[in-house]
């Protein structure tokens, strides 16, 4: 398999290196033993943009952390193009800072559940987000990253 990962960097904020980005996203696919050759673009934004694609495409207003569109292409072009992805930088920063999560683990999560959109997966109906979420904790697990869902407190409020 090759695999081709465009990124393009629209942020003044602090992204991850491509070469970070481009293995998640190869971990995500590899656990779903994707296709042959595989192509996937990632644009990194701020939450201007993010806001724009996020009312233009989903109808809602406000900046969201990842958006996914997955190309659909006639078959007989036989093309590798599986879709873009789209991350916004600070609105990942924040959450991360909100959820006491380390920014890299985050920006892990963002890049295989934007892969995973791409694959056809889903998180809107209950059975879905099950299936997807136990997806994706196994990536980042084999990854060296904690289970995103599990809440992550301070550490102060460990200490008794």
């Amino acid at each position: 398999m090759t695999l081709t990962v465009d990124i393009q960097c629209a942020s003044a904020e602090p992204v991850p290196d491509e070469d970070d980005l481009r293995g998640w996203i190869a971990a995500a696919l590899a656990s779903q033993q994707a296709r042959g050759d595989t192509e996937i673009s990632v644009r990194l934004v701020d939450s201007a943009e993010m806001a724009t694609l996020n009312q233009t495409y989903r109808g809602k207003d406000g900046p969201t952390n990842v958006l996914s569109f997955p190309a659909d292409l006639p078959p007989e072009l036989d093309l590798p193009l599986l879709g873009d992805i789209v991350i916004c930088a600070p609105v990942v920063a924040a959450e991360a800072l909100a959820q006491h999560k380390s920014l890299d683990a985050h920006w892990a999560h963002m890049a295989v559940h934007g892969t995973l959109h791409l694959l056809g997966y889903d998180h809107l109906e209950e059975n879905e987000a099950i299936t997807m979420e136990a997806l994706e904790s196994a990536i980042l697990a084999d990854l060296h990253y904690p289970c995103p869902y599990q809440a992550n407190l301070p550490q102060e409020t460990f200490l008794a």
